[in-house]
């Protein structure tokens, strides 16, 4: 018989392979093929754990979003605020694509997407545990532990990169408990396609986001561009579209109520295993500070962009992240207590305690990786209000400008192996575009005044959660008042060199003596602030070994005790490739309160104001008006479909996956989640957490009598249930 401290940790386990919960890696997907088949996947569930085939190597990454290719032209499609960065960079107050959206209407009217763009194929996966642990034991000194690790990672990885046009990485699985290497395709020349405008493709904007019912068309369109030879290259007019080797059909005849669906995408992070220490941190401290300053900072850029158009439009992908993540941060809050997560993560920890107690001895191990992980986290809290502050006011683009193109003169003094991650030759193209893309995301009297927004919070800290090296290099003392400040600001500001272009570009061939020597004020503070900067990232290091060596314990407990029940473990999302899956469902997340699976064009003219962000095309509410669905009309909804609610286990950087149907046809883009369900990075309850998906209906409806993007349909390949 089970104990019944076992029965009740199996009961508050963080993933059991139950419902529709998981992030699974592709290779896990045949051992839950029963499943998979019962809900509706038509194809077998070993073709999805193929990355080299159909429909999985049609998926791609872009770098924090998700995309698929949808022709055999390399077109892609990926959520409007995925490509919103590149709409921003190519927009000015003449040609405002952010507000009007935009078409090319050939080819060659294609535009490049935002410097630093990319599109990664993945091409395949390859444990590479072994290589990378090597040795290495619990005695391990844990400094030399993280230096080890981080080695063995950087050669795997050149030594994927011997093939030409690779961009390879060794992501950590269950803690760095398991790695695996990831070879993906590196496209370089990627190009903006189409995009409604805000009024479609930001449809509700802040207000409705994560809300439902929800009518936003959140998509836009990319294409990726390789060489004459075929081989990924940097844009050039000569370059020509990439062939895949497979692509996505585009569904016109949708879902219904109940149907199938999944997602193939690049989740970033949840918190799933995280232990209560971690939780307490997180919800009694940083959510709520994070989420203030967050909001202040807001305020204090629509002020400077007021009057200022342009600065307005270099600011807004930065000012929808804020909004975003702001938003998020009270839905955490609010999830948590709803669920009462601390308090079910409290339970599950004495449930574990118990079962590891049972172990006797064979549990020791498990017992001191815990009592070490807690430790650890109580550490770093000693000194989080520093290590936020630090971070905040070295952000003025100037100043975080010069700091990393003082580190980039250290780093290559190094032999190319030995430098930081992000200081490497192989680093080189995406450091120049960042260099770039300042160009178009930076105003002077913006950052100055988010800059000392900062500062006026910062100075109101008390005097042990200032940083004496920071107070030093910027001439802070008890005298220092924000005016003050903010005359310093402005000479710095007025004399450094650092906006422009050129010069940055030069400085990132500089020696370091070059910059020891320099007047110029950020590159003076750079060269001021490193050596505690470095400092920091010893410890940061030494730290990061410590979790290195416990947490792969604390997970080896959860793995076995799952595995003892007979259920598949999921790892926490790290940005790799992931699949999810389940069903369109309605949810009642309160008492009363119901959501429908679907909402409709009439909900699009119902929420019209006329006013940003609940504005509309006037050939849109026309159609809408007059009851024009064209061929997309859904006969349960009685309209075109807009958005739909799913069941699907997704967080951040799941915006823009593929949702498909059993057939593997693309049915939607994955684009949100409900308020209810932002709580889910740290606990899935199945009763109310939805996603929600753009529905292809409405995307082909708005390009085929809105936006007249026959170009696009006509290279797409649309099929309905009929064919």
């Amino acid at each position: 018989m089970r104990s019944s401290a076992l029965a009740l940790l199996i009961a508050l386990g963080p993933a059991a392979a139950s419902a529709e919960e998981g992030m699974w890696r592709p290779d896990q997907l045949p051992e839950l093929s029963d499943e998979l088949e019962a809900l509706g996947l038509d194809i077998p569930a070993s073709q999805l754990s193929d990355l080299t085939e159909w429909p999985m190597n049609a998926v791609i990454s872009l770098g924090g979003c998700t995309a698929s290719f949808v022709s055999p032209q390399g077109l892609a499609v990926t959520n409007h605020h995925c490509a919103y960065g590149s709409i921003q960079f190519n927009s000015s107050e003449e040609n405002n694509y952010l507000a009007d959206g935009f078409l090319a209407e050939t080819m060659g009217d294609e535009l490049p997407a935002a410097p630093g763009s990319r599109i990664y194929v993945t091409t395949a996966i390859e444990d590479v545990t072994d290589r990378v642990l090597e040795g290495l034991s619990p005695e391990t000194d844990p400094r030399d532990r993280y230096q080890q690790i981080e080695d063995r990672e950087k050669a795997i990885v050149a030594e994927c990169e011997e093939q030409e046009g690779h961009r390879c990485q060794v992501a950590g699985f269950h803690g760095a408990k398991e790695f695996r290497l990831i070879d993906r395709l590196e496209i370089r020349d990627v190009r903006l396609v189409y995009a409604p405008p805000e009024s479609i493709g930001k449809f509700g904007g802040d207000i409705d986001n994560w809300m439902w019912p929800r009518q936003t068309g959140d998509w836009g369109f990319y294409r990726a561009y390789v060489g004459p030879d075929g081989q990924p290259a940097d844009y050039a007019e000569e370059n020509v579209p990439f062939e895949p080797d497979s692509y996505l059909k585009v569904s016109s005849s949708g879902l219904g109520d109940g149907d199938f669906v999944m997602a193939a995408g690049y989740p970033g992070s949840t918190s799933r295993y995280a232990r209560l220490s971690e939780v307490e941190s997180a919800f009694d401290w940083r959510y709520p500070t994070v989420k203030a300053i967050y909001e202040e900072w807001i305020d204090t850029i629509e002020a400077a962009t007021a009057d200022n158009e342009d600065a307005a439009i270099k600011y807004a992908s930065l000012m929808a992240g804020l909004n975003n993540a702001s938003k998020n941060y009270g839905g955490q809050i609010e999830g948590a207590a709803k669920v009462g997560l601390k308090d079910r993560r409290a339970e599950r920890e004495a449930a574990l305690n118990a079962w590891i107690a049972e172990m006797g001895e064979d549990g020791a191990q498990y017992r001191e990786a815990i009592d070490a992980m807690d430790a650890l986290v109580e550490e770093k809290q000693a000194t989080r209000e520093q290590d936020l502050w630090y971070s905040l006011v070295t952000r003025a683009a100037p100043l975080s400008t010069a700091q990393r193109l003082y580190r980039l003169s250290v780093e290559r003094q190094k032999p190319d192996a030995e430098r930081e991650p992000g200081y490497q030759e192989r680093d080189m193209a995406f450091f120049k575009q960042s260099m770039e893309a300042m160009e178009r995301r930076f105003d002077p009297a913006v950052d100055k005044a988010v800059w000392l927004m900062f500062l006026e919070d910062y100075l109101e800290l008390p005097a042990d959660q200032q940083i004496a090296a920071y107070n030093t290099a910027m001439g802070i003392d008890e005298s220092t008042t924000l005016e003050s400040l903010s005359a310093k600001l402005d000479t710095l500001y007025a004399e450094t060199d650092i906006t422009d272009l050129e010069t940055r570009l030069a400085l990132m061939e500089a020696e370091p003596a070059d910059f020891e020597a320099s007047e110029d004020p950020f590159v003076e503070l750079a060269v001021a602030l490193h050596d505690y900067e470095m400092a920091e990232e010893e410890a940061d290091k030494t730290y990061a070994g410590h979790m290195q060596a416990a947490r792969p314990q604390y997970m080896e407990a959860i793995i076995a005790w799952q595995n003892d029940q007979g259920d598949a473990v999921y790892p926490d999302a790290n940005s790799t490739l992931r699949v999810t899956y389940g069903t369109v469902k309605p949810a009642c997340p309160e008492d009363g309160l119901c959501y429908t699976p679907f909402t409709t064009l009439e909900g699009i003219a119902a929420k019209y104001t006329g006013e940003d962000p609940f504005d509309s095309p006037a050939r849109q509410l026309q159609l809408i008006e007059e009851g024009f669905y064209g061929d997309y009309a859904s006969d349960a909804v009685g309209s075109v479909p807009v958005n739909f609610l799913s069941t699907l286990d997704s967080t951040g950087g799941n915006s823009g996956s593929p949702t498909m149907n059993g057939n593997g046809e693309l049915v939607g883009l994955l684009f949100d989640g409900t308020y209810e369900s932002i709580n889910a990075d740290w606990l899935f309850d199945d009763t109310i957490t939805r996603t929600i998906h753009v529905d292809s209906r409405y995307m082909l409806w708005v390009m085929d009598h809105v936006d007249n993007a026959d170009r696009l349909i006509e290279e797409m390949d649309v099929v309905s249930a009929e064919e």
